[in-house]
Formats: C-alpha cells, sequence, structure tokens
C-alpha cells in the first residue's frame, strides 16, 4: 500500500465523517431564529460542501487531469 492511497483512504473517510457530521447539525439548527445562527448556518452549509469535495477527490472523480501530450 503506497502513500497516495492511504492518502485517498484518510480523504474519503474524513470527507464522510465530517460531511454528515456538518450536515445532521445543519439539519438540527435549520429552524433557529436570530442573525448569528444565519452565520452558522452559512458555515456548516460551507463546510459540508468542502467535505463532499474532499470526498470526491479521495474517490478520484475530481482532481484527475489528463497527461501531458507528447
Amino acid at each position: 500500500m503506497n502513500l497516495v492511497t492511504i492518502e485517498h483512504i484518510v480523504a474519503v473517510a474524513g470527507g464522510i465523517v465530517v460531511a454528515v457530521v456538518a450536515f445532521y447539525a445543519l439539519y438540527k439548527d435549520w429552524k433557529t431564529p436570530g442573525v448569528e445562527n444565519n452565520v452558522f448556518r452559512l458555515m456548516l452549509l460551507l463546510l459540508g460542501v468542502g467535505a463532499v469535495i474532499a470526498l470526491l477527490a479521495g474517490l478520484g472523480i475530481l482532481g484527475n487531469f489528463p497527461a501531458k501530450a507528447a
């Protein structure tokens, strides 16, 4: 098992954990009023989106660019 495979496994596992926690906290906090809570919800949404992007990169869906042409 090389370093790249370990990195992908950690990115996938971390992406899943962070995304689930962020979206669950967003779900639980959705109905609370106040400007501060709006900012908190925005931060949770951005955290969840970033975790999904990390998950997709770890699975090899994002970040695969073709090799340079010779």
